[in-house]
């Protein structure tokens, strides 16, 4: 089984869960926190188009690891995200299914944005039925990749987004507002689980065997 190192993610995109489920991976907590990542910023697609949700963090005191980024609880950004989201996907299949157990986790405050994170991506594995991923957070800070592992840290950004992108991932599923924005590739995970249920995990698997069958 390939390993892979993987970045933190706030409601990861698909690419990234779909190396989470279906690989050996750790995620680095232990880098500096960088503005503008997926470190505390998803993306859904709402009436208007691409919705960007950002997580207010406090400003770092010089170079701060991850694990130590604190979330800013001045602004009303938990009630502001979930409105975002319930009106993305009110109408989606699944909504009503998952809505739940993702709004439980909305409803308390966290401290740190690695625990909220770290929340939210186990309830949604959780939901999509993999309570079990061979999975671990870093422990020091990893230099560079070693051995077999896969490095996707530099890979898997907003500003990347689309450019390692392979086809299996640019395949249409459902998605609410398609016909008025057309088909939108590797938004955030939930995009995937309200609008597909359980055949989100038909395709993260086909996205993961075109993924393996790349990288030999």
């Amino acid at each position: 089984m390939s390993r892979y190192i993987l970045p933190l993610t706030y409601l990861g995109p698909i690419e990234y869960y779909s190396y989470l489920i279906n690989n050996s991976c750790v995620i680095d907590v232990d880098s500096y926190y960088q503005k503008q990542t997926y470190a505390n910023r998803c993306e859904i697609v709402g009436p208007n188009g691409i919705m960007p949700l950002s997580i207010p963090v406090e400003k770092p005191q010089g170079k701060t690891a991850i694990r130590d980024v604190i979330i800013s609880n001045h602004q009303n950004w938990r009630t502001l995200h979930w409105r975002a989201i319930e009106s993305a996907y009110n109408s989606s299949p699944f909504f009503e299914y998952y809505r739940d157990e993702l709004l439980k986790i909305y409803q308390k405050e966290h401290r740190f944005l690695l625990d909220f994170n770290i929340e939210i991506q186990n309830t949604v594995l959780e939901l999509l039925n993999y309570n079990i991923v061979d999975c671990c957070l870093s422990g020091v800070y990893i230099d560079q990749c070693k051995n077999n592992a896969f490095d996707l840290r530099n890979e898997i950004k907003p500003k990347e987004k689309g450019i390692y992108l392979h086809n299996n991932l640019k395949v249409p599923y459902y998605q609410v507002f398609e016909l008025r924005h057309g088909f939108i590739p590797n938004l955030s995970i939930i995009d995937l689980l309200f609008n597909m249920g359980n055949e989100a995990r038909i395709y993260l698997k086909r996205v993961q065997l075109q993924t393996n069958i790349n990288n030999k």
